[in-house]
């Protein structure tokens, strides 16, 4: 609503010359003044006057225990207005007060500061998280679709396995039965091709026998002289066989056992961020100076962490105590650092083009390049070693993964045959638990995540709501992930952390904490995050999640 006072129908003036837009009001006498007038009002001792800015007219009310008074104070141990006459009596001698007028107008730019951050930064974060709602449920259904598309895929393949193995006992029974069926039939032909020979010689008998009680003559006596026995001949049956029939044995349905050849499924787990993310340890370490300062972190336990900035490397304690100091074996500044399964720490000599591992006070040159320059690099579950390189005329960045010193994968371009990352500036990377590969790539503003076998999966370049053209730009430097397999990069320009979820959709910053300068992350076993903080050349360490 428009200020009545500044109304071209209706402005107001003084009420003693006329002035327009008078600036004070005597709010006893309840008449406007400019600048000029309030010594002449004032002049009149015949009454009270107390002036106030024009804009905090009716501020300050009539005392209610004193009708000709004004009340300019506010008791703040009894919170109500108080006039000279109250604050000078015993009820509110002791008691702490405040003036109304300097009271209000701290209120005044409190209630204005709140509603710009409210308006500007609170309610759109709300409105942003309560579109994002819906979203996510979609998120949670398409997840559940994939993991239940999963299951249906490992019954049908475990379906088919059974029915495979069935089909073929079942074709183990018909061959059986043909064998047997085979062996029948052998018997048969021989059963039946003896049966007329039986037949004959019952016959042949018969008429010997008939013809014995007759009276005999010569030839009957040289048929009964020339008779042979055939009956053992015939006593056992031809192509005699013993048959076993199969038998079949049903195992035990055993539940765990089926269950283990289906697969896990892992439990739901649902972690709540803290509002405000908290410094745990802040170690402040030896290195110095705009071009020896620290830029690298790397946990080797819980409670002992390497760091990297000028050419030696230094292990410090949580107290802060540097247990170790190792010079690099070219006198170069490493690029990058990292710890591996079994403890010992490798490092990259970019000048150098070498991979080199620190094992107790030995030195030992991994791996030397040609034509490439190492630069970030990562120690993954398995063992190997996950290497981002640029070519010697800086046109080409790609990722190596080495087994020892045998390269086994190398990752540089996408499906259309465009390159992953860009050509210039450094950059660092780490595997998340899934098994992708995400790389910073400052240069591009992006991380760029591919799966294990090198197949992109997105490019994250900030949150939707956040427009690339925005000053200062993102710009992703150190990276790391944690249990959740979330991934964690450092906005160094804008001095925060990023979070995002192995899918790329964003879940917060870290930026309320004080951080400066954040550039290398890791995290330790309970996903408590440290930074190596550029600018102040600490090591922080940060818990994140409740």
């Amino acid at each position: 609503m428009e200020d009545p006072m500044y109304s071209l129908q209706d402005v107001i003036r003084c009420d003693l010359c006329e002035t327009p837009v008078p600036p004070k009001h005597c709010d006893i006498c309840h008449i406007h003044l400019c600048e000029a007038c309030v010594g002449e009002h004032l002049s009149d001792k015949s009454k009270d006057h107390y002036i106030v800015p024009f804009k905090l007219r009716g501020i300050t009310p009539i005392c209610t225990e004193h009708s000709t008074e004004v009340c300019t104070d506010l008791c703040t141990t009894c919170n109500i207005p108080v006039c000279p006459l109250c604050v000078a009596s015993s009820e509110h001698e002791q008691h702490k007060k405040e003036d109304i007028l300097t009271l209000f107008e701290t209120k005044r730019k409190l209630m204005q500061k709140d509603l710009q951050d409210l308006e500007k930064s609170i309610y759109p974060r709300y409105q942003e998280a309560a579109t994002n709602i819906p979203v996510q449920r979609t998120d949670v259904h398409k997840h559940s679709q994939k993991l239940t598309t999963a299951l249906d895929k490992q019954g049908e393949a475990l379906h088919t396995e059974i029915d495979t193995i069935i089909q073929g006992m079942k074709s183990d029974i018909d061959d059986m039965d043909a064998q047997h069926i085979a062996a029948l039939d052998q018997q048969e032909v021989a059963i039946n091709r003896t049966i007329p020979e039986i037949t004959q010689v019952i016959l042949d008998l018969k008429r010997l026998l008939e013809r014995l009680q007759d009276k005999l003559d010569t030839s009957d006596v040289c048929l009964v002289s020339e008779y042979t026995s055939r009956t053992e001949e015939f006593r056992n049956l031809p192509a005699q066989f013993q048959v076993t029939l199969p038998t079949f044995t049903p195992q035990e349905i055993n539940r765990e056992q089926i269950h283990q050849q289906i697969g896990s499924l892992s439990e739901l787990a649902i972690t709540f961020f803290l509002d405000e993310p908290r410094i745990l340890t802040d170690i402040q370490t030896e290195y110095s100076g705009i071009l020896n300062g620290l830029r690298s972190v790397s946990c080797l336990s819980d409670s002992e962490l390497w760091t990297r900035g000028d050419n030696i490397l230094r292990l410090y304690n949580l107290q802060g105590e540097l247990l170790r100091s190792v010079q690099t074996k070219s006198w170069n500044e490493p690029e990058d650092i990292a710890v591996t399964r079994s403890g010992g720490l490798v490092y990259t000599d970019y000048t150098d083009r070498s991979i080199n591992l620190v094992s107790g006070t030995q030195i030992q040159r991994l791996i030397k390049l040609r034509w490439w320059r190492p630069t970030g690099l990562c120690c993954t579950s398995s063992g190997d070693l996950l290497v981002t390189m640029e070519s010697d005329d800086d046109k080409q960045t790609k990722v190596v993964r080495y087994s020892g010193s045998t390269e086994k994968q190398s990752i540089q371009w996408d499906d259309q045959g465009k390159p992953l990352y860009t050509s210039s500036y450094f950059k660092y990377l780490s595997e998340n638990r899934n098994l992708d590969i995400c790389v910073a790539d400052n240069d591009a503003r992006a991380v760029v995540v591919v799966s294990a076998a090198g197949k992109l999966r997105f490019r994250y370049t900030g949150p939707p709501s956040t427009p690339r053209e925005s000053f200062p730009p993102f710009r992703p430097l150190g990276i790391t992930t944690d249990s959740r397999a979330n991934i964690l990069t450092s906005d160094f320009d804008n001095h925060r952390i990023h979070i995002i979820d192995q899918d790329g959709l964003f879940l917060r910053y870290i930026h309320n904490c004080g951080l400066q300068g954040p550039d290398g992350l890791c995290v330790d076993s309970r996903d408590n995050l440290f930074v190596a903080e550029y600018n102040t050349n600490k090591v922080k360490k940060l818990q994140y999640y409740k």
